[in-house]
């Protein structure tokens, strides 16, 4: 069974639009490529009463794995830590391996000039029974902590800095609580035909092939001379050969569809630059 997992970001900068929230996609293609399933993404601002009466919303869903962005840094607005001590009731306080992380890290960069100043202190102050994660990019340390059998897995929103973190320590637990979990996916690009003639077409391929999803994307304007539909195949599966047969087989299926369909100005292709297929225990 696939690890369930909620995504959490946190930041007015998403809200108001100052920042695109790559975080969100970046995490989502990495934990279904891990053989993870993402079930929900939410995005709060940086309010410890709504990340906190948030966080309690997620817990009681029962997930495998929360993982939250943003918010972990030494300014006012860095609430995250704060809303995890009123959510569950874990008083902050300074965890020593977080201190031996964010020290040594200021020590480096400052040199003689050097202090453990109340801002760099306040990345060192975890909700109690949490656990820091290095940062190998960064200066705040992650944070994971588990609550009534759900892990929280608490990254910095910096980009360079989750992805590194994941990569390092998050990954594998993601892994390994997905079980074997092949993830395969490919793309199929169609002109000249509407959205709404290919849907019985999708209907047909997804009843036909068990456990194949077909989902469509209108890009460039229906009915336009640059206008296209994206079918994008994806599936899971406990052996790599048969999550492969059924991306082969939907495909050719939907080729078969579209050639009875003979309108005089369709073409396809199948892939380009953006098809994948891989394999959460080959690729990771």
């Amino acid at each position: 069974m696939a690890c369930k997992v909620e995504v959490l970001c946190i930041g007015n900068e998403l809200l108001i639009g100052k920042t695109a929230n790559t975080n969100a996609q970046w995490l989502s293609e990495r934990i279904v490529k891990l053989g993870g399933e993402v079930t929900r993404i939410t995005v709060v601002g940086d309010d410890v009463q709504l990340i906190s009466s948030t966080l309690r919303e997620i817990l009681g869903r029962k997930p495998d794995v929360v993982i939250t962005s943003g918010g972990l840094g030494p300014t006012f607005d860095d609430k995250t830590l704060q809303a995890f001590s009123k959510a569950f009731k874990k008083p902050l306080q300074i965890n020593r391996d977080a201190l031996r992380l964010v020290g040594p890290k200021y020590r480096k960069i400052l040199k003689e000039t050097f202090q453990l100043t109340a801002p760099r202190l306040k990345m060192a102050a975890l909700p109690s029974g949490s656990k820091a994660i290095p940062n190998p990019v960064g200066t705040a340390p992650a944070v994971t902590l588990t609550e009534r059998g759900v892990r929280f897995i608490i990254l910095p929103g910096v980009p360079a800095e989750l992805q590194s973190i994941f990569e390092h320590s998050v990954a594998g637990l993601i892994r390994s609580l997905s079980g074997k979990q092949f993830f395969y996916e490919t793309r199929l690009i169609v002109w000249g035909l509407l959205e709404s003639q290919l849907a019985p077409m999708i209907d047909q391929v997804m009843e036909n092939i068990p456990d194949i999803y077909v989902k469509s994307h209108a890009r460039g304007g229906e009915g336009t001379e640059e206008g296209n539909i994206e079918l994008h195949f994806s599936t899971k599966a406990s052996r790599s050969k048969l999550a492969e047969e059924r991306i082969i087989k939907a495909v050719t299926l939907m080729s078969e569809l579209l050639g009875r369909s003979r309108p005089d100005n369709w073409h396809s292709r199948v892939g380009g630059p953006k098809s994948t297929v891989s394999s959460p225990m080959k690729n990771c």
